[in-house]
């Protein structure tokens, strides 16, 4: 039977990179807002004789996530992995001067999309199979307020889940990633040797171990 797995953030950085990584033995369900960037990924899996179903939605739109839910229900049956990369990286900002449309945006994105898509996916995953967060503690950091708080919020939410289901299933993994030189990154760093970051597809391939076992 075909393995899957739902990658949402799949566009760019390191969600692009384990779709590549997990191409040869999963069918990947690449989520992105960016269809440019998802068909270059199909195209590179393709060549590599992979297969994947892309999905140009914004996991924002709560319709667009049932959908696609359903739709992988429909097909499959069920889904093997899902690794969560979305994030929206908000302006660093004193604490005093975050605008509320970024943290209105950093709330939607990091926490409510998180919290709905694990409602979601957790039927089609089972018992048996595997969800993947990825963890970048920056709360507490100065001018990492709105990015920190939601991140670290989303990552919570990851650690309730992981410790609510270690013995029913499905097993839930958090992992930190070396840095990046990603456009996440760039926007934070502007200005940094990207030459002494790690590259996304070297850092997936280090991954893969922890996210399969």
């Amino acid at each position: 039977m075909t393995q899957t797995a739902l990658i949402t953030g799949a566009s760019r950085g390191l969600g692009a990179a384990l779709a590549k990584a997990l191409a040869p033995t999963h069918h990947i369900i690449a989520v992105g807002k960016t269809v440019g960037a998802l068909e270059e990924l199909d195209d590179t899996i393709q060549a590599a004789g992979g297969q994947a179903t892309l999905a140009p939605m914004d996991i924002t739109i709560d319709a667009a996530m049932q959908q696609l839910c359903r739709g992988i229900f429909d097909r499959w049956g069920k889904l093997d992995v899902w690794l969560h990369t979305a994030v929206h990286a908000a302006p660093l900002a004193p604490a005093g001067h975050i605008g509320p449309k970024d943290l209105a945006k950093s709330i939607s994105v990091n926490i409510d999309a998180t919290a709905r898509l694990i409602s979601y996916v957790a039927p089609l995953l089972g018992q048996t199979g595997q969800a993947v967060f990825f963890d970048d503690p920056r709360g507490g950091e100065q001018f990492f307020g709105a990015y920190g708080a939601t991140k670290a919020a989303q990552i919570a939410l990851a650690r309730s889940w992981q410790a609510e289901t270690t013995k029913t299933g499905p097993k839930v993994h958090i992992l930190t990633p070396a840095p990046m030189p990603t456009a996440t990154r760039a926007r934070f760093h502007p200005g940094e040797d990207r030459a002494a970051l790690t590259d996304p597809n070297a850092e997936a391939a280090r991954l893969l171990p922890a996210i399969l076992g």
